[in-house]
């Protein structure tokens, strides 16, 4: 069944640029898998393999809670369902800082090669061991590998009737995994059969006609720190606060070396080195909070977008 996209916007007096006089709250994000968890490394990594690797998410993970704690930053922290299992006072620790818990899933699958009860069973499971582990409900949302694309706009609906109020999954970009073109690059409401729910974009910087992905991942690492800066600083000159994104393993330039292949070994490992020293950078350069607390910021304006996805596939 085709897809009716239309885009409504709410009227009222102010514009989005204007919605603050002071810098724009940025959200914070950190994706809490294990080096060998990426989707990248499927190829050479079977999820049965998992508990028989060196596990450094722990440890990565705390250097990250240092760094925030020592800006006094607090952030959402999407954390896959399999480490809340293995390391529940990981989760409290996160928790207990101040930061907000969000869900990745459980076994770090891409939601286009699942079927939808397939992809329900393994979101209401990591859920559950986090709702568990902090006694509170688990509301964001982010797939792996930004996977909720043209082909799993069903995946909208699920997170709608498993109590999910926000997802940040979407990638309004091009890319080979992810991506879903069309999309609104501000925050905005989703509208499905099922409800509607907030989404956080990734941040794309638009430049020459194309919008590149910018601020977080290996895009963090692939750029020269001053052009994420300078895109950064246009997305939020425009009015539209952006979501960065990091990962543990990403301030690990010791991490133990797999072997999926020149393209995909590049991706993982270019400039680990250089993450840490980055993500300090941007610290000091933008204001952070977490999602729920910019979207709280957004609500109280009277001029938001709403995109109307219709009717699902």
């Amino acid at each position: 069944m085709n897809e009716t996209l239309t885009t409504s916007v709410a009227t009222g007096p102010a514009t989005f640029a204007a919605r603050t006089a002071g810098p724009i709250l940025n959200a914070l994000t950190v994706d809490v898998e294990d080096y060998y968890q990426v989707t990248g490394f499927e190829n050479c990594v079977f999820r049965a393999e998992w508990d028989q690797l060196e596990s450094r998410v722990v440890a990565n993970t705390k250097v990250i809670l240092e760094l925030l704690r020592s800006h006094g930053v607090r952030g959402t922290f999407f954390i896959l369902g399999w480490v809340a299992e293995r390391f529940p006072a990981l989760v409290r620790a996160i928790h207990a800082a101040g930061h907000e818990i969000g869900c990745h899933g459980f076994w770090h699958r891409v939601v286009y090669q699942q079927a939808p009860e397939e992809f329900r069973h393994d979101l209401r499971r990591a859920r559950d061991v986090l709702q568990d582990v902090i006694g509170l409900p688990v509301t964001a949302f982010r797939a792996p590998c930004f996977s909720i694309t043209r082909r799993s706009l069903w995946a909208l609906d699920i997170l709608l009737e498993e109590g999910f109020t926000c997802d940040s999954s979407v990638f309004p970009t091009v890319h080979d995994r992810y991506g879903l073109l069309e999309a609104p690059l501000e925050p905005h409401r989703i509208r499905r059969p099922a409800g509607s729910l907030w989404e956080f974009p990734l941040p794309v910087y638009r430049r020459l006609g194309h919008p590149w992905p910018i601020g977080g991942g290996g895009y963090l690492r692939l750029y020269p720190y001053a052009l994420t800066r300078y895109g950064l600083r246009s997305i939020n000159a425009q009015g539209r606060p952006f979501a960065v994104y990091v990962h543990p393993w990403e301030l690990d330039p010791d991490q133990p070396q797999l072997s999926p292949g020149p393209v995909l070994a590049f991706r993982h490992y270019v400039n680990l080195g250089r993450t840490k020293s980055r993500l300090e950078k941007l610290l000091q350069d933008f204001r952070f909070g977490t999602i729920h607390e910019v979207l709280a910021e957004l609500e109280t304006q009277e001029q938001l977008k709403t995109w109307d996805l219709g009717i699902a596939a």
